[in-house]
């Protein structure tokens, strides 16, 4: 590759990346219902057509924001499970980091998780950020456990359910720790945390 084609890869790896994190951006303030190409194109000062190199349109760019979100949300449930006081204690670490994840970060989340994207889960095709992110939770299981990946999936399963259960107000979410508590000692069969 010559130094020009380089510098123009660099360039358009650039352009994508300022049109995900306006997308995301604007999402995060005024819901995804406001994601146009048009103010998109607005925000980043790039044309529509410019934007439509890029992108196919509002779901590929969603599909873009959701794969950033994976990649944030792996290293967010890594630093969890990596700081929890003993290997007992992580599953409840990367419980807490990921309903902490879905709260503070809501447009993000729905992008990743409720929005219809072309991302795709529990295949071959399944993107490497999504992959970590998953492997977070298997991690917190004993590695001679057959059953590591399913006890990961219905964890997995169990938190979006709180997540948007409580984002909308269907739950109350100032019950989060005792529901973490709950499915923890379920899945893992331990007893309660006697700090809840």
């Amino acid at each position: 590759m010559s130094a020009i084609d380089g510098r123009r890869e660099r360039e358009r790896a650039h352009r994508h990346q300022l049109i995900v994190t306006a997308a995301r951006e604007l999402a995060e303030a005024e819901g995804w219902e406001a994601v146009t190409t048009r103010r998109l194109a607005e925000r980043v000062e790039y044309s529509q057509p410019v934007l439509y190199s890029h992108f196919s349109g509002k779901d590929a760019i969603v599909s873009a924001v959701a794969l950033d979100g994976f990649g944030e949300l792996a290293a967010h449930l890594r630093r969890a499970r990596q700081a929890a006081p003993g290997p007992g204690q992580s599953l409840r670490a990367v419980c807490r980091a990921y309903l902490e994840f879905a709260t503070e970060r809501p447009a993000l989340y729905q992008a990743m998780f409720v929005l219809p994207t072309d991302v795709k889960f529990a295949s071959a095709e399944t993107p490497p950020p999504l992959r970590a992110a998953f492997g977070e939770f298997v991690d917190c299981f004993r590695p001679d456990d057959e059953r590591r990946e399913l006890f990961a999936e219905v964890t997995w399963s169990a938190l979006h359910g709180m997540a948007v259960l409580s984002g909308s107000g269907r739950i109350p979410p100032d019950g989060q720790e005792e529901r973490i508590d709950f499915l923890v000692t379920r899945i893992t069969g331990t007893p309660a945390d006697p700090a809840v």
